[in-house]
């Protein structure tokens, strides 16, 4: 007899350790204005990422790092707006937590009183704790994320698969750990082997988000308009397209333009 999965009215940090425990699956996008932010969050998303990622998909950079907390907060106080049901949290964009963690704390405390977000999000594990610690004891919940982060891009150089050896691995292990530990609510592991995050979904208890991770960890995350195939430039593995609005949404701004150009729009119903 199938187990009868739970409804929850409103997310919370709290919600999200009792679906790990219950094994729930946890689905995630990010969303970076208030319409489709309402859209997803009406459709039972269960947490809301208003990622840096929004520094490509908004902004058009090559990378994450451009992006300022005001856009940041900016963003998010667009969806929050449109958050009935999910969690929102707000990625510390680069900058604002790596050198001083007063300067964190400050940056996170900025993200919740001008946005009204629900947590933040910081990259990277023992590098960023005394960051992250400042800001956990202020009563902000922190989520982590390890693995592939991209903003540390340059001091990578590239976008591949992370901890594919034995010592980044263990480094990785100790760094979820360690996150666990000093109280992030749950962690994203972006683009390592299935096998490792599976593991790791195993040894701590807080939820485990995978992007690139594979299937055996307690939950998922893309980005919104890769997912619905608004981008065409960025096919990794790990993306799975739902939808091709690029094609659609191509089809219905030729169509619009051709009736404008026409005179068959507007017609006399149309009009006033």
């Amino acid at each position: 007899m199938s187990k009868v999965k739970k409804e929850y009215s409103r997310v919370t940090t709290n919600t999200l350790m009792e679906m790990k425990k219950n094994g729930d699956k946890i689905a995630m996008l990010t969303a970076y204005d208030f319409t489709l932010s309402k859209i997803i969050d009406s459709a039972g998303i269960d947490i809301i990422l208003v990622g840096d990622s929004a520094s490509n998909v908004m902004a058009g950079h090559e990378t994450t790092l451009p992006i300022t907390l005001d856009q940041m907060i900016y963003h998010a106080s667009s969806v929050v707006k449109a958050s009935n049901r999910a969690l929102v949290v707000v990625d510390l964009p680069f900058g604002t937590y790596q050198a001083d963690s007063k300067e964190a704390l400050k940056s996170a405390i900025r993200i919740m009183k001008e946005s009204g977000a629900h947590a933040v999000k910081v990259e990277g594990g023992k590098i960023a704790k005394d960051s992250i610690e400042r800001i956990l004891q202020a009563g902000i919940p922190v989520m982590g994320h390890l693995g592939l982060t991209p903003q540390s891009i340059y001091k990578f150089g590239t976008y591949t698969v992370r901890a594919k050896n034995k010592n980044e691995s263990l480094e990785l292990t100790r760094d979820a750990k360690l996150l666990e530990e000093i109280g992030c609510f749950g962690i994203v592991l972006e683009k390592i082997p299935s096998e490792l995050a599976k593991k790791i979904s195993k040894q701590v208890t807080c939820p485990i988000i995978g992007i690139g991770a594979g299937n055996n960890v307690d939950g998922q995350v893309l980005v919104l308009h890769d997912m619905l195939g608004m981008n065409k430039d960025f096919s990794p593995r790990f993306l799975r397209r739902y939808l091709d609005l690029n094609n659609l949404i191509t089809t219905a701004v030729k169509s619009y333009s051709s009736d404008v150009k026409s005179g068959k729009f507007p017609n006399k119903n149309e009009q006033y």
